[in-house]
């Protein structure tokens, strides 16, 4: 099971792996609906280092993103769910729009984006200013947060939620 840090914690600990020669490998995320494509993106990002750090976004940072009906689990949940995952090492919270100063601080050996960001990916230049390398991963196909959560509300809109059971 992996551990929840604070960012003055993580910094201190990657000074440590940095020490220990283990090579950090780092993405982030909302993480909002898991699905078997996080779950596949994170095992890849995992067999790139020894560690891997996933930064989500707070619950402010999210509703900023996603929108006000976002995010549908609380931070804290996100957290709990992603420390169980045996691919993340550590687990930490951002609440900027964007990772960067965090990345900054950490300069993760290697930087990990899933394709859908590759126009993108916050942190690039300071990763790769201190040599450190940034991957954007292809994406599984057919797994999107956006989607899920659209196709959810559309067949459930109007009509009577399902019963759960005991």
């Amino acid at each position: 099971m992996g551990r929840f840090y604070s960012r003055a914690e993580l910094v201190r600990q990657r000074q440590s792996w940095r020490q220990q020669g283990k090579v950090v490998v780092f993405t982030n995320g909302c993480y909002d609906i898991l699905h078997p494509g996080h779950i596949r993106l994170l095992e890849r990002a995992r067999s790139l280092g020894d560690v891997l750090i996933l930064a989500l976004n707070t619950d402010s940072s999210v509703q900023r993103l996603k929108g006000r009906s976002r995010p549908f689990f609380s931070e804290s949940a996100r957290s709990e769910i992603a420390l169980h995952l045996e691919a993340v090492d550590a687990v930490t919270l951002f609440d900027e729009d964007t990772p960067r100063e965090l990345i900054a601080a950490l300069l993760p050996d290697v930087l990990v984006k899933g394709a859908d960001w590759s126009h993108f990916i916050a942190g690039r230049e300071e990763v790769e200013a201190a040599g450190g390398q940034v991957l954007a991963l292809p994406l599984e196909p057919g797994y999107s947060t956006t989607n899920i959560a659209d196709n959810v509300i559309a067949r459930y809109s109007g009509a009577a939620l399902p019963q759960q059971t005991t």
